[in-house]
């Protein structure tokens, strides 16, 4: 395995903003974990879940009513993840290590499992971020092209009209293919994983999936039947996926962000971890409170991948610091308005890097 460093000598950037950081929150007499804005909104995401889930199974309501009550459920689903699990993987949620332990297990109720998110997400993709062979988010090849360093195939020029339909199938391909290729290959994109599963993760790893299905596909098919349950899961399923995938694509694929990979395998990148960080990643429609509140904060990326231990309902908070250090040491900071701007970003990115 491949050792990437990076090579930027700016570190009093970083050291600058980090203090400023560090000043907010003992100037303010603060804490950086989460606080209870976040655990109110923990119980009325997971309540509503399980209202949903009661009222699909054992009650099954009009098909109108049940395929609403499904799309609800997926983004359901991916607000838990954005806002939940998150902020417990990286270890926010609390300053009790157990509380963000639990969040994080989470994602298992969600089908998806911990151990393999965070090497996927925690490990590779923050320290690697948008590095072609290091950072699986940018592999969807060969069905996208996302950086000038993949290959181009004749129907990448279309991927901008069916990138969208494509990025609802991430969810179903997430939990039921690619946590079992990282499970029995050991590997998060090309790049071994480091820590080799316990005991207990292989028991976690498979009690959680067969229960899973039991809950969201075994238990509603003896309900309600083969069908509707085949078809209230696809609806589930591929409003997740949308969510989620729109939701992290909008932050690394959008116009004038930098993708590294000149050299296979990568083994160096110019500038340093925190710089990189903010060429790689772009915010969006940080002005709106709903935004922020349904996201878990995903639309303050940039304040995400440079402190990922801060929770995200302090970003609104530390982006003004951010945007004025960056701006004092010259370094680009990627702003879209609205998600709207972001996703037509995105979809003009994915036209000209497909032609």
């Amino acid at each position: 395995m491949n050792q990437i460093r990076f090579e930027g000598r700016n570190a009093q950037f970083f050291s600058t903003l980090r203090s400023r950081i560090d000043g907010y929150f003992t100037e303010n007499n603060i804490k950086q974990s989460g606080n209870w804005n976040l655990y109110s909104k923990t119980l009325i995401l997971i309540s509503t879940l399980v209202a949903s889930y009661i009222l699909l199974v054992f009650f099954t309501p009009a098909a109108w009513v049940s395929v609403l009550l499904c799309m609800l459920m997926g983004v359901n689903f991916a607000a838990i993840g954005f806002n939940v699990m998150h902020d417990g993987s990286h270890g926010s949620y609390s300053r009790k290590a157990w509380v963000n332990k639990v969040m994080a297990l989470s994602l298992n109720m969600l089908g998806g499992n911990s151990f393999f998110w965070n090497q996927k997400h925690n490990v590779a993709h923050h320290s690697f971020t948008n590095i072609e062979g290091a950072d699986e988010d940018i592999d969807v090849s060969p069905y996208m092209r996302i950086s000038e360093y993949q290959p181009k195939y004749w129907f990448h020029r279309f991927q901008h009209i069916y990138g969208l339909l494509l990025y609802s199938l991430s969810y179903i391909m997430w939990i039921f293919y690619q946590d079992f290729v990282k499970y029995f290959t050991g590997k998060v994109g090309d790049r071994d994983i480091k820590t080799p599963l316990s005991v207990t993760d292989h028991i976690v790893f498979w009690a959680t999936k067969l229960a899973y299905i039991a809950v969201f596909i075994g238990f509603p098919m003896y309900y309600v039947g083969l069908a509707s349950t085949l078809v209230g899961y696809s609806v589930m399923a591929l409003t997740t996926g949308f969510a989620i995938a729109v939701v992290f694509q909008l932050a690394h694929v959008v116009e004038d962000v930098t993708f590294v990979g000149k050299t296979m395998p990568v083994t160096n990148v110019e500038s340093d971890w925190a710089t990189h960080q903010i060429l790689t990643t772009a915010n969006f429609g940080t002005k709106s409170k709903s935004l922020s509140w349904l996201l878990g904060g995903l639309n303050f990326q940039v304040e995400h991948h440079l402190f990922p231990k801060i929770s995200h309902i302090h970003y609104p908070k530390i982006n003004k610091i951010v945007r004025e250090t960056c701006e004092e040491f010259n370094v680009m900071y990627k702003e879209f308005p609205t998600m709207l701007s972001a996703i037509h970003s995105h979809l003009l990115y994915l036209k000209q890097i497909g032609a």
